[in-house]
């Protein structure tokens, strides 16, 4: 079923989405697909875009959608269970607010837990930085949070064609640059 993603404002995203326990509900499995589909779906569309949560499209569970360059695969129930002591400041991109971008700051590596989607543990333990970055920025949509509120300060949240335009200038304010993966 196509489920729109949601923009920033809409009071849906702000919701702490709920835990998944039963993997045996038609219901999840149907759910799941739909975040897989949106997620390749906006890549189709925007050129971009490695994760998405399920709050994003309206779908209140705490699962998220990843691509990260060999296919599609959906993870639930995550939750970080380690961080590094080093951080670094970035641009982030979000398919809620496809037009801006915000400073943030992010822990370089994070270890997880979590469910595949047969509900079976596993941990993915010294994440490398791109996917660390990305899985706290989905994890915070998961409990309401936004990017926005993760900004630095009031003035690091811009227009992409603004920071297109000068993006020397802010590429020197922060210490990582994303990758793209399409």
């Amino acid at each position: 079923m196509f489920r729109p993603v949601l923009i920033l404002g809409d009071p849906l995203l702000r919701r702490k989405s709920a835990p998944i326990d039963d993997f045996s509900d038609p219901a999840l499995k149907d759910e799941m697909r739909d975040l897989k589909e949106a997620l390749e779906r906006f890549r189709r569309e925007h050129g971009f875009g490695r994760g998405i949560a399920a709050p994003q499209i309206g779908i209140p569970k705490r699962m998220i959608a990843l691509n990260l360059g060999q296919g599609t695969f959906v993870i639930a129930n995550p939750e970080i269970v380690g961080r590094s002591d080093e951080t670094f400041t970035m641009w982030d991109d979000c398919m809620s607010f496809p037009d801006l971008l915000v400073r943030v700051r992010r822990h370089v590596s994070i270890d997880v837990r979590y469910l595949d989607e047969d509900g079976v543990a596993k941990e993915w333990t010294g994440i490398g930085q791109a996917e660390s970055e990305l899985l706290q920025h989905e994890i915070d949509h998961l409990d309401g949070v936004m990017a926005t509120d993760r900004a630095i300060e009031p003035e690091d949240i811009l227009y992409k064609s603004e920071y297109q335009e000068h993006k020397k200038l802010y590429d020197e304010r922060v210490d990582y640059v994303i990758a793209p993966t399409i």
